[in-house]
């Protein structure tokens, strides 16, 4: 009667061990999608940024020499 017990209590463990790894991954990649949406507004901005510069650098009729 002792193995089969211990049986059941180790497999809940596991059990229980890979449900609290699943929520740390899960929030590991919500974490992650913030970082890229982040990065990502970052990156639109600084190439509206480039493109409002080169239509001033375009108007001017200058050279980057």
């Amino acid at each position: 009667m002792f193995w089969p017990m211990l049986a059941i209590a180790l497999g809940f463990l596991g059990i229980a061990v890979l449900g609290v790894l699943a929520v740390r991954v899960f929030l590991e990649v919500q974490r992650l999608g913030r970082q890229v949406a982040h990065t990502t507004e970052r990156i639109g901005q600084a190439a509206e940024d480039l493109e409002t510069a080169a239509v001033g650098l375009a108007r001017t009729g200058e050279s980057l020499r």
